[in-house]
């Protein structure tokens, strides 16, 4: 049997790599999304004991869901003998309607897609806050906690916690249906659910918090997602950019980490490490999207990622058509990390000095207050031109605003002169 140490390494790595597909299936059987949470929630706390005596199941996520499927049978068990005999006991004749089959879901199981894309495109209803969708689906779907969201947002905790909490009335109120629209109503939904699969992506490629760099489970949920949407909606611009994007970013993974697991930054990668069949596809991906109209954000970020890939290193880099292509996003997709990377491309085009004139405009944006690559960008440049002292403070600050512990030590590094 395994000890108990093994069990709740098993259980926190069955958190990470099985929640949003637990969850996913078990909010079918579910009357609203905070009883299938509290149903899963509940599974994971028995499989801490249960696993210790009967060992880690093969197939961990399977063994969840069927326990937390069980959970809500039972409750569904004992509020229909309640429901039968609480007449007698108020004197009523009617006991009302029987309880629907928890086997049907509150709205059905007919979907032809599989239950993580339903939870996608429910949290991403349109009747729902645009700001609560991302949120909430990363809640739902990849079970980040309510801290590491509000940090991808660059909001704070209570802030982000309104807004989730939100969400899940919208939902029980509007009676927002567990479903993947019908064929007719995709475009129009398409949108909103990209911005989700790419915050997705987002978090898994560099974690805003922990030990890890990279989130794999997460990158692979969104890899997976935006070849289903490009498969289901082939001719859109948006999803063949957004897998575009994907793909080229992801070919640099196996280069991010050294063989001590520190950060390595672009300019310092080994580029044999590259995945050039991903590049490859990945090219062939942005050139389709960028052909497509109307011209995608994503097709444009794809673009930038697919500059970077092609330059033999970091000095044969077309930094002068990076500036560009963020100029055409500026102008499509307004942002300030968007602004930020477009200053950092400015910087290396026309060197440091450059970039932090163009950096300057954006220290008072309210949206990068809590943003600690803005510092730490600062703090490269100010190293860059010799002001060391300056960049020893920005190097600080970035400190300060940085949760992941691979980045902080690249950060420690910096900061010492390493």
């Amino acid at each position: 049997m395994p000890t108990r140490a093994e069990v709740a390494a098993a259980v926190a790595e069955a958190h990470r790599a099985e929640w949003g597909f637990v969850l996913a299936s078990t909010l079918r059987f579910a009357a609203s999304i905070d009883e299938a949470e509290d149903a899963v929630q509940d599974a994971y706390v028995r499989a801490l004991a249960a696993w210790e005596s009967t060992g880690i199941p093969a197939r961990p996520g399977a063994w969840l869901t069927t326990t937390a499927r069980r959970r809500l049978l039972d409750a569904r068990r004992r509020d229909a003998t309640a429901a039968r005999h609480l007449p007698e006991l108020v004197g009523q004749d009617d006991p009302g309607p029987e309880p629907a089959d928890p086997s049907d879901g509150p709205w059905g199981s007919d979907s032809p897609a599989d239950d993580r894309l339903r939870l996608i495109f429910t949290c991403c209803h349109p009747a729902l806050a645009p700001e609560a969708r991302a949120a909430l689906t990363l809640r739902l779907l990849c079970g980040l906690t309510t801290a590491e969201i509000a940090r991808c947002f660059l909001v704070s905790e209570p802030t982000m916690a309104a807004r989730i909490t939100r969400a899940k009335k919208k939902i029980a109120q509007a009676r927002i249906p567990y479903r993947v629209p019908g064929i007719d109503e995709l475009p129009e939904r398409l949108e909103t659910v990209l911005d989700v699969v790419h915050m997705i992506f987002t978090v898994g490629h560099t974690a805003p918090a922990g030990e890890d760099l990279v989130r794999a489970d997460l990158m692979e949920r969104a890899h997976e997602t935006a070849r289903l949407l490009h498969r289901l909606l082939p001719e859109e611009p948006g999803p063949a950019g957004l897998l575009a994007l994907i793909v080229l970013t992801d070919a640099r993974r196996a280069a991010r980490l050294g063989a001590d697991g520190a950060f390595i930054p672009l300019e310092d990668q080994d580029r044999a490490l590259w995945d050039r069949r991903a590049m490859r596809e990945g090219t062939a991906l942005a050139k389709e999207a960028l052909r497509r109209r109307p011209l995608s954000r994503f097709a444009l970020m794809a673009a930038i990622a697919a500059v970077h890939d092609e330059g033999s290193s970091w000095e044969a880099t077309d930094w002068r058509e990076i500036v560009g292509l963020y100029d055409v996003l500026l102008g499509l997709w307004p942002s300030p990390v968007v602004a930020l990377n477009r200053a950092v491309a400015v910087g290396f085009a026309d060197g440091p000095a450059a970039g932090l004139a163009a950096m300057a405009r954006l220290e008072f944006e309210p949206q990068l207050a809590r943003y600690g690559y803005l510092a730490a960008a600062r703090a490269d440049f100010l190293r860059r031109i010799g002001r060391l002292d300056e960049a020893r403070i920005a190097y600080e600050e970035a400190l300060v605003l940085t949760d992941n512990e691979v980045e902080r030590a690249y950060l420690e590094r910096r900061l010492g002169g390493g």
